[in-house]
């Protein structure tokens, strides 16, 4: 029976340029919990998509000499290939250009211009391209030339000519806002984008400009012809499209996952997703998303990976390297989420040399090959003392553990969890030495006992690592002759001590994380 919906989104992101490892972190992260939720029970529901209109992707398209269309595309190919690289199970892939799309962007609009949300007027101030983003005078920056910059991108803004604009009173929800946000104190996380959004909204919030008349590469509002929307004004409402909004053919899909569980963004567009995009809501009457989580940058050399900066690795570069569990597991469990974390090549070889080849990988080699070389390949049958051990002990708390962690969002501390537990159970191996047990006949109980409560730990490490490296947790239950570890939908369950069928046929197989030399790595994050 399913625990009810749990639906998750990473932002929609730009198609100015492929996924890079930032882009990655976030769309990992969220089909980690995605997995884990739907282990757990949960009808669970991961969004990802492009966002493609604006001006930004308008200009991106005119240098390379194609349409905005045109160009929007060829890049969904560019993304799709990246989620499948990285085993991303996204159940919805939104693109703005999409027609259920457009229907959203515009029954949303129009329900608000016929509410009085909306009024005509002017623009005055700066606006940057990149970052698609008004700021006001005050908030810019000025480079070496005395031209003022973008406090984010530092690149030159452009100042508005008193273009016509449709405004949102965004400003009428300040106090709704603050007091949301004192009701909800877990809404933003983690704390320290919670601070920085308060302040920002204690500050004055002022109307916004949802749309542009100078261009028209974006979904016209049904009540101007002459305008279309401003860019997050359009891209916000992708999570309603995910969720079925004005679909028709997805009938009490919306009101069954709205509201969404979570919205996995970085840390540099919390404001939009924990100011403006709150305020829609409460405009339009509909229940505010229950979590945002801004996550830090992934930073080489204390600076902030980028392409402009050439310091940017992409994800196929370290999957061809690494693999792509061992890809998945060290960003995940290595870079606390939530805090800028440095990366380098050096940390990520010792990484995966120190958990994945000499724990995890190592456990499973050794034990498998004992059951080979001591039981024919099968799984021994366990005696009664079996059910007595100090592993079975750590297994019995580990879903709860695991839950908390996941349920933070620290995945650090859910993947230590299961670390613990292969560990122990290397350690229970040199304790019990089963390599002596097997000389003694009489002690044929005592060796079966430790060989399964080996096994049964590896059963239920690959479980729990299956949301982190859905590969090899997969490869450890086929060779340990059981089904699908990947669709399992009630993983507490699944964890109880005991499970392992005897009889079952145990595979060897070859090292799921073969030891890696940094000299022999031609790759250079630096």
């Amino acid at each position: 029976m399913s625990k009810g919906p749990f639906t998750i989104s990473t932002p929609i992101y730009y198609v100015n340029a492929a996924p890079h490892l930032g882009t990655a972190y976030t769309t990992v992260g969220a089909d980690t919990i995605a997995r884990f939720k739907r282990m757990d029970g949960y009808d669970t529901l991961l969004m990802t998509g492009m966002d493609e209109h604006g001006q930004k992707v308008a200009d991106t398209a005119e240098a390379k000499g194609m349409s905005p269309q045109e160009w929007c595309d060829s890049m969904e190919p560019a993304f799709r290939e990246v989620w499948d690289l990285l085993d991303i199970n996204y159940d919805e892939f939104i693109r703005t250009t999409q027609p259920r799309h457009a229907r959203t962007v515009q029954k949303f609009w129009n329900d608000l211009y016929e509410k009085g949300w909306l009024y005509k007027g002017r623009y005055e101030g700066w606006y940057c391209v990149h970052e698609e983003t008004y700021y006001a005078e005050s908030d810019l920056e000025k480079n070496e030339d005395g031209v003022f910059v973008c406090p984010e991108c530092h690149r030159p803004v452009q100042q508005s000519s008193g273009e016509e604009n449709w405004f949102f009173k965004m400003s009428a929800f300040q106090d709704q806002l603050l007091a949301f946000y004192d009701e909800h104190p877990d809404y933003i996380q983690p704390v320290t984008r919670r601070n920085e959004v308060v302040n920002f909204v204690k500050s004055g919030l002022k109307d916004l400009s949802i749309s542009r008349s100078t261009f028209d590469w974006g979904v016209p509002l049904p009540f101007d012809e002459g305008h279309v929307a401003y860019v997050w004004a359009d891209a916000l409402l992708c999570y309603f499209t995910g969720c079925g909004y004005a679909d028709p053919a997805r009938e009490g899909e919306f009101e069954a996952r709205w509201p969404m569980n979570y919205h996995f963004v970085g840390k540099d567009i919390v404001r939009f997703h924990c100011v403006i995009w709150p305020a829609m809501l409460m405009a339009a009457g509909y229940p505010i998303t229950q979590k945002v989580f801004g996550h830090g940058f992934l930073l080489t050399k204390g600076e902030k990976m980028s392409k402009s900066k050439g310091n940017g690795v992409m994800p196929k570069d370290l999957v061809r390297v690494f693999g792509v569990d061992a890809y998945r597991y060290y960003f995940m469990s290595d870079v606390q989420f939530g805090h800028d974390g440095n990366i380098s090549m050096e940390r990520m070889v010792q990484v995966y040399n120190a958990d994945l080849a000499n724990t995890w990988g190592n456990l499973v080699s050794r034990v498998f090959n004992m059951t080979g070389k001591y039981f024919d390949g099968v799984v021994p049958a366990a005696p009664a003392s079996a059910a007595e051990n100090p592993l079975a002990k750590i297994a019995a708390d580990l879903y709860r553990t695991y839950n908390e962690a996941m349920n933070a969002v620290d995945f650090t501390a859910a993947a230590a969890a299961v670390q613990k537990l292969a560990s122990a159970a290397n350690h229970y191996i040199e304790d019990a030495a089963p390599w002596n047990l097997a000389k003694d006949p009489a002690r044929a109980d005592e060796l079966a006992a430790v060989i399964y409560n080996a096994l049964e730990a590896c059963r239920i490490i690959a479980l729990f690592f299956a949301p982190f490296m859905p590969n090899t947790s997969a490869e450890t239950w086929r060779r340990l002759g059981l089904g699908d570890v990947n669709a399992v939908t009630d993983i507490e369950g699944e964890a109880a001590w005991g499970k392992l069928p005897a009889g079952n046929p145990v595979e060897k197989g070859d090292p799921l994380f073969p030891r890696l030399n940094l000299d022999d790595i031609d790759l250079n994050m630096d």
